[in-house]
């Protein structure tokens, strides 16, 4: 497995606001171990291949991926540490002032694609940056979360996955999980098509306040929190009866996620701005996928109620009426 080799250049030790990115790295490993773990006995017939790699600019990571599983036709989930002079285009957008600084990158990311059309879609991530610069202070910050993207959907399933997300939140405030929930409605939407990947999740990144102890407790809470929102949900639906109808409407959806991916993600533009490993970065890519020129749904369809009734920021959770 391959392991930090960069210094440490002081980003510990300097006070409240100091970053351990030591005990970041340990936890990202842990997490990336234990949701391995719990991927593969809920999906029951398949283990990840492992896969670790070098970085030839700086650092490396361990790519993981399963195929042809009892529940996943494809599932990757990944770990990266990786460091370089210049921070890229994509990390710095937000934060011009920070263009130019020297980085550290690590994270775990995860997309999982079930062959039931009726089991969603799902994506989750945890990373921290540190951004540095000879005589100044390191500026750090940890981004992340999950969202879930169904084909063939079911309420109870979108309030138990908000559910979780919001019990995720609630030693952190009760603002939080209302503001990263909206965070991730805003991300996670497609402008050309004017409808959200799925019925989102959480969303939340530059988080570097009040202080680490918080930022890094409420990234853990986030991570500790995924296979409890996913996991009942695709083993509720996981044998869920369908034909070739409900299959080629996965794949065409499935294309929705593609876009998405190669046109606004920013990990995916991270890690090729970074000069990242191309077969991990694209490993979220579904396996088999396809477009149908202007396709529609039947009106009044189960499809239909995807767009109508899924597509779009909703209310899970009645919030706004409490």
């Amino acid at each position: 497995m391959t392991t930090s080799t960069r210094p440490d250049n002081g980003t510990q030790g300097r006070g409240q606001d100091a970053a351990d990115p030591s005990a970041v790295e340990a936890w990202l490993r842990s997490v990336h171990d234990e949701i391995t773990d719990g991927l593969e006995s809920l999906d029951g017939g398949a283990r990840f291949f492992r896969d670790t790699w070098e970085r030839p600019a700086g650092g490396g990571g361990d790519s993981r991926v399963l195929t042809d599983g009892a529940l996943f036709e494809k599932g990757g989930i990944n770990f990266s540490l990786v460091y370089g002079d210049e921070l890229p285009p994509s990390a710095s957008a937000s934060r011009p002032e920070l263009a130019g600084r020297g980085f550290r990158a690590m994270g775990v990311s995860m997309v999982l694609h079930p062959r039931n059309p009726y089991v969603p879609t799902t994506h989750a991530n945890w990373r921290f940056f540190v951004a540095e610069k000879p005589g100044e202070q390191p500026v750090w910050w940890f981004g992340g979360g999950f969202d879930l993207t169904p084909y063939y959907p079911f309420e109870e399933d979108a309030v138990h996955w908000h559910e979780t997300a919001r019990e995720a939140c609630a030693p952190f405030g009760d603002d939080v999980y209302p503001r990263y929930k909206a965070w991730c409605d805003k991300y996670f939407y497609l402008r050309h098509r004017n409808e959200t990947r799925g019925v989102g999740g959480l969303f939340y990144d530059d988080l570097n306040s009040p202080d680490f102890d918080h930022a890094f407790g409420f990234s853990r809470s986030v991570a500790a929190h995924f296979l409890p929102a996913y996991a009942p949900i695709a083993e509720r639906r996981r044998n869920h009866p369908y034909g070739d109808r409900e299959r080629e409407f996965q794949l065409y959806r499935r294309g929705r996620y593609v876009e998405f991916n190669l046109v606004y993600d920013r990990g995916t533009l991270f890690g090729l701005q970074s000069g990242g490993r191309t077969e991990s970065i694209l490993m979220s890519l579904p396996p088999l996928v396809r477009w149908d020129y202007d396709w529609k749904p039947e009106p009044g369809s189960p499809e239909a109620s995807l767009y109508a009734n899924y597509l779009r920021p909703r209310d899970w959770l009645g919030l706004e009426r409490e």
